[in-house]
């Protein structure tokens, strides 16, 4: 379809080089220009899309099509900030955009959309990456408070113990020294591995294979293993045992998760573990952009983690079960930090998914 005077090719070569995402819709909403920008966040193309309703490239797309016949209906501009548009694929994005009518006979609109995922995403990631510091260093200081007189407490039982001569007397140094130690092997754990890592090539899969065996051989073969892998992943440079670690902490909590539902109104589906991975390009990591990372993602489809907590989970101590230590995720995060990558969750009823980058590149 020829695009009316107002986009000459002289235009049209401007907005087909701006990395803006740029559209053209006729009065009817339908579809009349897209630049290579907006074909490339929409998942379509101008020849496919030429013509179709702005609505045939997004579900659930009511707010922005009372926004666009407003602009139509009034002659005004319209903003929109951190909207959601869903696109056939299942797609998620976060937007900002604008809607500018035209003065064109019929009234054209002219819609300007600039993803924010990517931006709000760097930002929770320096969020937990700055948590994370923070608690690192909150703990490091409590536990150098705790360990100490704990150290005190348990040298005077042992003293005491060997003073007594009663054997019911006894009993009760020996307690006292017993939570001494156990006290000491929960600060240990709040702390996170303190060895340094033993890096060397590792095949990302073959973690996931060993965590799965592992799963697999504590549930009896309850639990249903999915895989998704990229075959072309190359070697992450790390430390194979840490990483297993880390991996497992995250598996073991999504298998619990998935077993919940067993009970649950989707009983009829096994409880079921994902494993998918994927190489991103230009990949930015906090403050450090990457070349090539590593994408696992676990999947579960446990009854979902409520909203309250998806934001404080990777802290110590914090636990969505009356079992847990809390300690899992957050030690993860720690091993994870140390390969310079980084783990994030994404959680609604019916699945979980915590997403692990990793950085393809030697950790410095």
């Amino acid at each position: 379809m020829a695009l009316s005077k107002a986009y000459t090719n002289e235009y049209k070569s401007i907005l087909d080089s701006l990395t803006t995402a740029v559209l053209v819709l006729e009065d009817n909403l339908n579809i009349r220009y897209l630049n290579p920008a907006a074909e490339s966040l929409f998942e379509t193309s101008m020849t496919r899309s030429s013509g179709q309703s702005f609505s045939d490239i997004l579900i659930d797309s009511a707010d922005a099509l009372k926004t666009l016949w407003a602009a139509l209906e009034n002659g005004q501009s319209y903003t929109r900030r951190e909207a959601e548009f869903i696109l056939t694929s299942g797609c998620r994005l976060t937007v900002d955009y604008s809607v500018s009518p035209l003065s064109l006979a019929p009234t054209e609109l002219l819609i300007e959309i600039q993803p924010r995922d990517r931006l709000l995403r760097i930002s929770r990631e320096e969020d937990i990456i700055s948590q994370h510091e923070a608690t690192r260093t909150l703990v490091r200081g409590m536990a150098h408070e705790i360990k100490n007189p704990l150290g005190g407490i348990r040298g005077a039982a042992q003293l005491l113990d060997r003073e007594l001569n009663s054997e019911d007397q006894r009993e009760y140094t020996r307690v006292i020294i017993d939570e001494a130690d156990r006290l000491r092997s929960l600060v240990d754990r709040m702390l996170g591995p303190n060895k340094a890592l033993k890096l060397a090539e590792t095949n990302i899969h073959e973690v996931l294979e060993r965590v799965a065996t592992l799963l697999e051989a504590e549930s009896r073969g309850r639990l249903v293993f999915r895989r998704d892998y990229d075959p072309s992943i190359p070697e992450v440079t790390g430390d194979k045992e840490q990483l297993i670690q880390a991996f497992l902490n995250i598996a073991r909590n999504a298998m619990e998760a998935a077993f919940e539902n067993q009970d649950g109104p989707s009983s009829d589906e096994p409880p079921t573990i994902t494993f998918r991975t994927r190489a991103l390009r230009q990949f930015t990591i906090g403050h450090r952009r990457h070349r090539l990372v590593c994408r696992v993602d676990v999947i579960d489809n446990g009854p979902g983690i409520p909203p309250e907590l998806l934001q404080n989970i990777f802290y110590p101590m914090i636990s969505g079960r009356a079992t847990g230590t809390g300690l899992g995720l957050s030690i993860t995060q720690s091993i994870i930090g140390q390969h310079k990558g980084l783990v994030e969750c994404e959680s609604e009823p019916g699945q979980t998914d915590f997403i692990i980058f990793l950085p393809l590149e030697e950790t410095p």
